[in-house]
């Protein structure tokens, strides 16, 4: 709430402060209104009923100070000048000095505090004491702000604002709530108000109001008046005597119909993430699947691959931050630095990989297996050693923060933007096998490689271009892990298993059933795990693939080819 009004204030500060300075500090920089000095008795009133009253006077108050004074009022930033008689309540200017001093600002006139000489008095926040407040002063004050948002702001904060003030069941704010929903233009809002509105009237003594807002309630699919309508039908049970029987079956199928809302969001919501996990899964499974799929090596370092694709969006979360700060619009411009940067990384990597250990072990799988898996763990206490055994935190930029809500199932932009970075992946690979000369020489390769060389194609460069390039695209997956969870030096580890699986599942070097192996195991992951655990419910995916892969070995998607037959 605090950091909602901050702008607002900041910009009403600097308007306060022109005259000073050009030199020029009047007693009044701008018209006070009436109500500023009942502010000020509010700050300065001792009697918690009197300061309570003059609280509640100010709900209907035009004055530009209100909210950015109870704001800092209520997060302990509004100061008293005991050196006058009576004190005088101020704020401290947003703009400081080189020593980090701020001038106080009054709150009775909006006026720079003088001294002696005329002069404005420069404050450290470190030396000052906050005006007093207990926990009703600051409720009351929460109320306040929340009437004032309900009218301005955002269409979320009025949203916001309004559902708390709804919960408060106060009846005096029902004809606020009826005003504003003549003249509210935004749809979230606009139910907002009537859930406030309806959740208000089921606490009044009107039998028939309490009905149309149980009701009304249901056909809102009010998620949060659930809890009111199940006291209130739990008090109807306790005293079968009481209640209409009309009432207490609208309050069983509002229950239920909420309910099954309910159900229903978790379900999508669910069903979301594992789209998500799935597109993040495919991303990595490509190059697995590709690379096997030619040249059947079993990379159990591909989830280090990964890794370092996520620590080095990680890297270049901390270059951009070193260049413009931890906020704004060159801090958010990093995540589209990193993806491409995440392939490079990890595409040497791989290039390195295959160069130094792969190329020597063909045709020898247990081999390397071994081998790979050695470089796995070295990997992991390398980057132990340089970015130590603690995860490290990626934030997401502005634009991949929040969510989409659609009937109350929240969408994540960040996981919207990995699912549709997914498709771009997949098509982009696609266009590369059938529509590039490297992508008919790796075709040629898979198919049959002794002819392939016989026919002049470097089946050692394409080795080596097609394990880059996988090895990119596990890169670019770790770099999309980053803005799901934290990352660490056992992040490959959490993964590999399932990209293994989604390789084995599709069909060993098959696209087509690479993508649909992934969003299978993405769903199938995620819709188990609420309902077994997350042990058993990867347990159960296992199995099933288990099984399938008993009635079908080669997968959905069988390749044939001479090189994977023997």
């Amino acid at each position: 709430m605090v950091a909602r009004f901050l702008p607002a204030w900041w910009a009403l500060l600097l308007v306060m402060t022109a005259p000073a300075v050009s030199g020029a500090l009047p007693a009044s920089p701008a018209p006070v209104p009436a109500s500023r000095a009942t502010l000020v008795e509010a700050i300065l009133g001792d009697d918690p009923d009197e300061r309570a009253e003059r609280l509640r006077e100010l709900a209907d108050a035009e004055d530009p100070m209100l909210v950015p004074v109870l704001t800092a009022w209520r997060g302990g930033s509004l100061y008293l000048d005991d050196s006058a008689e009576p004190p005088v309540p101020f704020l401290l200017d947003p703009q400081e000095d080189e020593e980090g001093r701020s001038r106080g600002i009054r709150v009775a006139d909006g006026a720079f505090l003088l001294d002696e000489d005329g002069n404005p008095r420069w404050f450290e926040s470190f030396e000052l004491f906050p005006v007093d407040s207990d926990n009703d002063v600051r409720r009351l004050v929460k109320t306040i702000l929340d009437l004032a948002t309900m009218s301005s702001g955002t269409a979320r904060a009025r949203a916001d604002a309004i559902r708390t003030l709804g919960l408060e069941r106060n009846p005096e704010y029902l004809p606020r709530f009826e005003a504003r929903l003549e003249i509210e233009e935004s749809a979230m809002v606009r139910r907002a108000l009537r859930e406030a509105q309806a959740v208000t009237r089921m606490a009044g003594d009107d039998s028939q109001e309490r009905l149309e807002a149980v009701r009304e309630l249901g056909l809102l699919r009010s998620i949060g008046a659930l809890g009111l309508l199940r006291d209130l039908s739990n008090q109807l049970e306790t005293d079968p005597d009481s209640g209409d029987p009309e009432l207490r079956r609208a309050l069983r199928r509002s229950i239920a119909a909420i309910e099954n809302h309910m159900a229903w969001g978790s379900f999508f919501g669910t069903a979301f993430r594992g789209l998500s996990l799935g597109a993040v899964l495919l991303i990595a499974a490509l190059g697995l699947a590709i690379t096997f799929g030619l040249m059947g090596v079993i990379n159990m370092a591909h989830g280090e691959v990964m890794m370092v694709g996520a620590y080095s969006a990680y890297v270049m979360q901390t270059v951009f931050a070193g260049w413009f700060g931890t906020s704004g619009t060159g801090f958010d411009l990093y995540f589209l630095a990193a993806i491409p940067f995440s392939f490079l990384t990890a595409g040497l990597v791989g290039l390195a990989l295959e160069r130094g250990v792969i190329r020597f072990l063909y045709r020898r799988p247990l081999e390397s297996l071994l081998a790979t898996w050695g470089v796995s763990l070295l990997l992991q206490q390398l980057f132990r050693h340089v970015f130590g055994a603690a995860n490290v935190q990626v934030s997401s930029p502005s634009w991949l923060s929040g969510s989409l809500v659609i009937r109350d199932v929240l969408l994540a932009y960040n996981r919207m933007f990995v699912i549709a970075f997914a498709l771009s992946i997949v098509l982009g690979t696609y266009l590369l096998l059938t529509r590039t000369s490297l992508g008919l020489q790796i075709r040629a390769v898979m198919q049959n490689r002794p002819m392939a060389s016989a026919l002049g194609v470097r089946t050692e460069r394409v080795n080596m271009l097609t394990f880059a390039f996988g090895s990119g695209l596990a890169g670019m997956a770790g770099a999309c892990l980053s803005q799901l969870g934290n990352v660490g030096p056992s992040l490959g580890q959490s993964h590999i298993v399932d990209c293994f699986m989604v390789v084995v599942l599709g069909g060993i070097g098959s696209l087509v059933g690479t993508v649909f192996a992934a969003l299978g195991i993405g769903f199938a992951d995620q819709i188990l795990q609420p309902w077994m655990g997350a042990v058993m419910g990867k347990i159960t995916v296992l199995t099933a693939i288990i099984l399938f892969l008993q009635w079908r070995p080669s997968g959905l998607v069988a390749i044939r080819s001479r090189n994977l037959e023997g």
